[in-house]
């Protein structure tokens, strides 16, 4: 029995909550000159790359890249960044990954960054599946999905065309 696909966003619909999520971004940081958009390594920094060059268009703001890399099949076991925590102390951080489910990878990530003082910190993610074990939320989301637990969610951020399919 073949697997049904459907279409949860097409790649103008991922593009345009690319820039609103730019534009939150943007009005929770006006008056900041920099901003860590720290994307979880795959499609958490492709999403991120992306919100760079949003926020590059509608603002003054710096946004500093920052990967992520968690192990998500073993979350406890060490987080590397691809800048240092000097790099992000006292700063606004936004982490962001491409599809918030049970959270696990959200709130690893959450507490490697709270390890130095931080002037604020936010998530961002581009589908919220609402399936959450722990008390992690996404502050700026594409999308909120109620999904069955069997369902997966797939999203395709590179080549020419963009897409999010529940599967």
């Amino acid at each position: 029995m073949a697997l049904e696909q459907n279409s949860i966003l097409s790649h103008d619909e991922i593009n345009h909550k690319i820039k609103r999520i730019a534009y939150q971004i943007y009005e929770c940081n006006v008056d900041e000159k920099e901003v860590i958009l720290a994307g979880i390594e795959s499609n958490g920094y492709i999403l991120a790359k992306k919100l760079k060059t949003a926020l590059k268009k509608i603002s003054n703001i710096e946004p500093l890249l920052c990967k992520v890399i968690i192990d998500k099949k073993n979350p406890l076991s060490e987080i590397k960044t691809s800048i240092t925590p000097n790099d992000y102390t006292n700063k606004s951080i936004v982490l962001i990954d491409d599809v918030l489910n049970s959270g696990t990878t959200l709130v690893y990530g959450v507490k490697h960054f709270l390890n130095v003082p931080l002037k604020q910190f936010k998530t961002a993610v581009l589908v919220n599946r609402n399936h959450k074990k722990y008390p992690v939320k996404a502050d700026f989301k594409g999308i909120s999905l109620s999904t069955s637990l069997h369902e997966h969610i797939e999203i395709k951020l590179t080549g020419k065309v963009f897409e999010a399919v529940l599967k």
